[in-house]
């Protein structure tokens, strides 16, 4: 099993509740095992200032899932949750 950290963040479309449900959506993948996450936080927006500031958490799973795997997972959750992947880098996202 290979400890792996998550970085989540978004500053759309009430953050705060996004960071939870993509907590619930890891809590309930097959092959990963949920371990905990941070408590929530602020940040101020990297790049263009003309944004909400983000919410961020950080999750920790154990996983026997390959790298490549574990992203498609967690690629498919932000998918299901409505994030939209730009050319704009550093831009606002949910």
């Amino acid at each position: 099993m290979h400890t792996v950290y998550l970085g989540l963040g978004a500053n759309l479309n009430a953050p705060r509740k996004q960071i939870h449900a993509a907590v619930a959506a890891l809590k309930a993948l097959k092959d990963v095992e949920f371990v905990c996450v941070s408590h929530d936080y602020a940040s101020k927006p990297m790049g263009p200032q003309d944004q909400p500031d983000y919410v961020n958490a950080v999750a920790c799973v154990k996983t026997a899932l390959e790298p490549e795997q574990l992203l498609d997972l967690t690629q498919a959750i932000e998918l299901e949750h409505g994030r939209v992947r730009k050319e704009e880098r550093w831009g606002p996202r949910t």
